[in-house]
């Protein structure tokens, strides 16, 4: 620098000495002469080379060295590089107290029926469709049934039948009884002649014995007659089954509904009890269950809201109720059944969907997040390369809990605020100290899970 001060004195000191030779050829020249009080070509080519001079000497004396430092320190940061290894480190997060919990679900009727066939026969007209609403009682078909009204008339012969034989009970009851009296009074006069010594003890005991048997047969008499009005009973009761029977030969909608499915036509032959003919399903409001996982089972409570979307009506949000639980997780699954009822008035929703269905979720232990791109997974365990504040490594063992993808939850293991390296190579291990790096900030992992 000293240098530089003098050589800058120098050209100054020219340069004054140039302007004094000027003013002299200024004096010499002649008074009026407008040329003569112009400097001269040479002077001006003078001071622009001692200008150029100045610059270029300046330039190298003051360029150079500060580049040759700034060469000094850059060699002295990647010596230092070299030394201790660059590591990108992240820090150890907790997450919210309430996430947003996504769960697929199945939308189904709340109220779904078969209808089946109550009558044997053959369809003798179909008045629905699939997709037909229908009414509470509302016929949807006729069943022909020949055999059945012949199954009534047989039933009622039966009936006929067996009141005869109760007729003929009764009537044999009376003459029974008619019986028993003659027997009772031959008893008595029996005993008396007994008394008297006219006949024998052994005619008088034939008298005893004939009057106990007619009473015998009276009570059996008496108990065939009750058997006959049951049998009347019985085919009474047989009768009027068929006679329900014969009303299932109008088949109509149980409820207010939809036609969900037709399996038959006309004239297409069904059995009782095992044909299905229609099954019709209520829409105004439909479930949808979800299986809740053993972590979110005590969150979720009936009441609560939710929201249930479809991929096929993309913007739109349906709102929900969660409406009962199965207070039991499944043993395989280790999830809560549970149930949310949704109001479908305008029919957007049809039962059979496929949903998804987000909870807001409150939880009582927040876990920490780390980067996925932590974690290391060794024959002993999932790890993590922490960055202590002395800057040396230390791998901690961990354990995890749900996987966000860019995110990873952790139960235990770790602390809040601890740095971790981030894709740790082979030069991290335990102890190294290392040079850490802030890694770059990515956006907040979605609370969707």
């Amino acid at each position: 620098m000293n240098q530089v001060n003098g050589t800058e004195e120098q050209l100054r000191s020219e340069i004054e000495s140039l302007k004094r030779q000027l003013e002299e050829q200024k004096k010499l020249g002649h008074p009026g002469g407008r040329q003569n009080r112009r400097p001269s070509t040479i002077s001006l080519i003078l001071i622009a080379l001692l200008l150029a001079v100045l610059i270029v000497v300046g330039f190298f004396v003051g360029y150079l060295p500060r580049q040759r430092r700034e060469a000094v320190l850059a060699a002295e940061s990647k010596e230092t590089g070299r030394t201790l290894p660059l590591v990108n480190v992240s820090r150890v997060t907790r997450s919210e107290g309430n996430s947003l919990l996504v769960l697929p679900g199945n939308i189904q009727a709340v109220t779904e029926a078969p209808i089946l066939a109550r009558a044997t026969g053959y369809i003798r007209k179909r008045y629905v469709d699939i997709g037909d609403r229908v009414k509470t009682g509302q016929v949807v078909a006729e069943v022909e049934a020949p055999e059945l009204d012949q199954q009534i008339l047989q039933a009622n012969a039966t009936i006929d039948q067996a009141k005869s034989s109760v007729q003929q009970a009764e009537a044999a009851i009376q003459q029974g009884r008619a019986n028993e009296n003659l027997a009772r009074l031959t008893a008595g006069r029996m005993a008396n002649l007994l008394g008297r010594g006219v006949i024998s003890k052994q005619d008088n005991d034939n008298a005893q014995a004939q009057y106990a048997a007619q009473q015998a047969n009276v009570e059996a008499l008496v108990k065939a007659a009750a058997a006959m009005r049951s049998s009347v009973s019985a085919a009474e009761a047989n009768l009027a089954r068929l006679n329900q029977i014969k009303t299932y030969q109008t088949v109509r909608a149980p409820f207010d509904g939809v036609i969900t499915l037709r399996n038959v036509d006309t004239g297409a032959l069904v059995n009782e009890g095992s044909t299905l003919l229609f099954r019709v399903a209520q829409s105004g409001t439909l479930r949808t269950y979800i299986n809740l996982p053993q972590a979110d089972a005590e969150s979720v409570k009936v009441g609560q809201h939710a929201i249930i979307s479809i991929a096929e009506r993309p913007g739109r949000k349906f709102d929900g109720v969660v409406t009962r639980t199965s207070n039991s997780l499944d043993p395989a699954t280790r999830t809560l059944l549970t149930e949310v009822q949704v109001i479908n008035t305008d029919g957007a929703l049809m039962p059979g969907m496929f949903a998804q269905v987000d909870l807001t979720v409150p939880r009582k232990f927040p876990p920490l997040l780390i980067p996925g791109d932590t974690l290391v997974v060794r024959s002993d365990g999932p790890q993590v390369a922490v960055v202590r504040p002395d800057a040396t490594v230390h791998f901690t063992r961990i354990q995890l809990g749900r996987d966000y993808g860019d995110r990873l939850e952790v139960l235990s293991g770790l602390q809040e605020g601890q740095q971790l390296a981030v894709n740790p190579s082979d030069e991290v291990r335990e102890g190294v100290k290392v040079n850490p790096v802030a890694a770059p900030e990515k956006a907040a992992p979605g609370k969707k899970r």
